[in-house]
């Protein structure tokens, strides 16, 4: 295709999207909404796996060992915890450094230092940090094996309740978009269907004078572009600028549920490239492929 050929096609798409302006902003419309809610879900998955992972690192594996373990297998143990897959962090607590805790927490009830100087009841443990609450069930399995391990408390069921919601959070999320795909094209199809039908006198016109298929396609392929495009600058202005309040409302206003939660938002600094690429990728998908499909399954050329 020659450049002069190129530029008047796409001069005519574009002209096309001014002169059909009623079905340009009501196919715009809705494909605005439909990544608006795309977003929306994207943003909600982003945010309860950040929390997860938030809430997962807080709560610490506790593995106890034997009472009267050596040093020896003290010191054989911290290597085969802190080499364990998925373990992130380890923390060594003496005995000493237990009754030192209570005595604290106790100070006004009790005087625990002088009622155990002689005899220590406390175990030596590790505090151990797993990077993702599903991989807790098989750390715990792996650091029971550990000889000279009494026993490991793990939070398994705060865990799996956890896991639990972030998956039905993510297949909430895909099927929410899911469906705004469907919806979106069959707004396209409809949209170009249309347009085809107004236009059909002059598509014909074309074809009698020698016009080729792809001649008669391509000013409709610009048009859905264009319009897939604007819809996606729209959008991602639209929920990036409502996220970045919500973060700032969310910031300046902490509760107990909040700080539990981790304290904030994933910044908008780390999401929106994603959000405008997802729109714009999205809105070339479902609007240039979507029309170009449409035309060739609708239009009689």
């Amino acid at each position: 295709m020659r450049f002069s050929s190129f530029t008047y096609l796409v001069g005519q798409g574009l002209h096309n999207l001014r002169a059909n302006r009623l079905m340009t902003f009501a196919s715009m419309g809705v494909l605005s909404v439909c990544m608006l809610l795309i977003g929306a879900a994207y943003l909600l998955g982003v945010n309860v796996d950040a929390m997860v992972d938030y809430i997962g690192n807080q709560n610490e594996t506790v593995v106890y060992m034997d009472l009267n373990a050596s040093e020896e297998q003290l010191a054989a143990a911290d290597a085969a915890i802190r080499s364990t897959d998925h373990v992130t962090g380890v923390t060594y607590v003496s005995p000493q450094d237990v009754l030192n805790i209570y005595s604290d927490m106790l100070k006004d009830y009790t005087n625990l230092q002088q009622a155990f100087a002689n005899d220590n009841p406390f175990y030596p443990n590790y505090r151990v940090v797993v990077d993702s609450p599903d991989n807790i069930a098989p750390v715990r399995t792996q650091l029971m094996q550990i000889d000279g391990v009494y026993q490991v408390n793990a939070p398994l069921d705060m865990a799996n309740m956890f896991v639990s919601l972030q998956k039905v959070v993510s297949y909430a999320s895909y099927t929410v978009v899911l469906i705004l795909a469907i919806v979106s094209i069959v707004v396209i199809n409809n949209t170009i269907k249309i347009t085809v039908f107004n236009r059909r006198k002059e598509i014909g016109i074309m074809k009698l004078v020698g016009a080729t298929n792809g001649f008669i396609r391509f000013p409709f392929f610009v048009e859905g572009v264009a319009s897939g495009l604007l819809s996606a600058a729209i959008a991602s202005g639209v929920i990036c600028g409502a996220y970045y309040a919500l973060t700032r409302w969310y910031a300046e206003n902490p509760s107990n549920l909040s700080q539990m939660l981790g304290g904030q938002l994933v910044p908008l600094a780390d999401v929106w490239y994603y959000i405008v690429a997802g729109f714009a990728l999205l809105g070339f998908i479902l609007c240039g492929i979507g029309t170009a499909t449409s035309i060739r399954k609708h239009l009689n050329v």
